[in-house]
């Protein structure tokens, strides 16, 4: 799995507020719990929707994504000001900083690999925070991508322990997964 992408041209789907359904603006949050001098690291910005909802709630936010088509959509959407936007795959992380916390929603099964991972722990600096909320692959598939391109919250936790990054908490739900945790 990884790499899967999303494609721009249906990139209005990713601004339907029906999203919230997933995963809401204050569950989000509290995986990672930014705050208003944090650096943090969106994995998969994409055109910007959740970004938009921490950089509310934190100092910098590096909107990561591998398609620069994203950003122009972004940007034309209107990025806020604290939103830095990096075309790069998570393993090529060039954020010059150490993050105070990274994220992702709805799209850790796209870059979910060992090499991206121990990137993710490298960027942190000690006792940063990850919070994950995707697909589960024990859901029934009704909505996201196919079930045979999910992770289940326990190959999400097997993924970060392997880098060395503690879970708080992750679960399973009916069709998403959460995880929290540190490293």
């Amino acid at each position: 799995m990884g790499f899967h992408t999303f494609d721009p041209d249906r990139a209005d789907q990713l601004e339907d507020p029906s999203r919230y359904e997933y995963v809401s603006v204050d569950e989000l949050l509290a995986l990672f719990d930014p705050g208003p001098d944090d650096v943090v690291a969106d994995l998969g910005s994409g055109t910007g929707f959740y970004t938009d909802d921490v950089a509310a709630a934190a100092g910098t936010v590096y909107a990561l994504d591998v398609q620069s088509e994203m950003h122009d959509i972004y940007r034309e959407k209107g990025m806020p000001e604290n939103v830095v936007p990096v075309t790069a795959t998570v393993e090529a992380m060039p954020v010059d900083e150490p993050l105070d916390a990274v994220f992702s929603t709805m799209t850790f099964h796209e870059f979910a690999t060992s090499e991206a991972m121990a990137a993710v722990a490298d960027a942190l600096e000690p006792g940063g925070r990850v919070g994950f909320a995707d697909w589960t692959r024990n859901g029934a598939g009704t909505d996201g991508p196919p079930v045979e391109e999910r992770y289940a919250a326990a190959d999400a936790v097997e993924m970060c322990e392997a880098v060395g990054i503690e879970v708080h908490r992750a679960e399973d739900r009916r069709e998403t997964f959460v995880l929290e945790g540190s490293l």
